[in-house]
Order: C-alpha cells, then structure tokens, then sequence
C-alpha cells in the first residue's frame, strides 16, 4: 500500500466517523464526540423585553395589515371591474358574471378573515398555524364550490368577465400592501 492510498483511507475514515458522530484522532484511533470539550459552544443568554422595551419597539415597526382592509380592497377592485365590464360591453349578463367573479373572491376572503381574527389572542403559535391552514382550505373550498355553482346562479354566465375579475380582486391585496406601504412613508 502506497504512502498516498493509508493517507487517503485515514481521510475517509474520518469523514465516515465525523457522518457517524465519532471523533478520530490524528492516530487514527476513534473517541467519542461526547467525551471531548473542544466542542462546547456558549449559548448566548436570553433576557427577555421590559413592557417599556417592548412597546418601544412595536412603535418602530409599521402598523399591521387589517385583512378587513384587504377584504375591502378586493370588494372595492371587483365593483370598479364589474363597471368597467358593463360600461364596455351594455350586457348584464356580462356585468353579473363579473359581480359574481369579485363575490366568489371577496366572500371567501371575508370568511377567512373572520375566521382569523376571531379569538387570535389566546392561541399558541401551533394552533395559529392550524387555523390558518383550516380557514385557508374553507377559503378555496368556498370558492370552488361557487364557481362549479356560477353556470348555475348566473343568467348568461360570461366566463371571461368572471375569471379576468376574479384574477383582478385577487392581485388587489398587493394593492392594499403597497397602500400600506406609502402610508407608512408618509407619516
């Protein structure tokens, strides 16, 4: 065996102990991590906020986002949409399609919204989470079921005034971020 390949075996050895969570000395012979000292780390120490701390330092940070005014936002977007489509093409049809388009976003974003706001103050950050994923499922279950609904429910249904309106209320949350965004600037 070449002075090369015992070298090379001694580094293998070491990665496979290292992956096996065994220290190997520089003679090749293996001692447990737990028996050294050399890889301690000082936890750094906690200390909680004062109140005065901490409410110090919620007025740096911008105001939270209401998701009612996401909600309103959207309502807002959709009637602006719903005229538009009326205006440009005189058919009610065309207009209540695109009406229920903005309510098939709206509704089920005014469900999760009351959903999330209701009794947050008391829950634990793993039931937060829980009900988030729970209200964002009725979400899109509420709105599939109006779509799958809409030939239905609306006379001289017009699937792309629905779905472009639909698209429009959607992307109106970034509007109501970015709002929020120059409103925080400007105060």
């Amino acid at each position: 065996m070449s002075a090369n390949q015992g070298a090379d075996e001694r580094t293998a050895e070491r990665r496979v102990a290292g992956v096996m969570g065994k220290a190997v000395s520089a003679e090749g012979g293996n001692r447990s991590d737990w028996d050294s000292d050399q890889d301690v780390v000082a936890e750094p120490d906690f200390k909680p906020l004062t109140r005065e701390q901490a409410q110090a330092l919620r007025g740096q940070l911008p105001p939270l986002l209401s998701p009612w005014r996401i909600v309103g936002v959207q309502a807002a977007m959709g009637l602006a949409v719903t005229l538009v489509w009326w205006a440009a093409s005189s058919r009610a049809g065309v207009a209540g399609s695109a009406l229920y388009g903005a309510a098939a976003t709206v509704v089920p974003g005014a469900l999760m919204a009351r959903g999330m706001t209701r009794g947050l103050s008391g829950s634990s950050p793993g039931t937060a989470v829980l009900g988030f994923m729970l209200w964002e499922f009725v979400k899109i279950f509420v709105a599939v079921v109006m779509l799958v609904a809409a030939p239905r429910v609306v006379p001289d249904l017009s699937w792309p005034a629905l779905l472009v309106t639909m698209v429009v209320c959607m992307k109106a949350s970034w509007l109501a971020l970015l709002w929020q965004r120059r409103s925080k600037k400007s105060a």
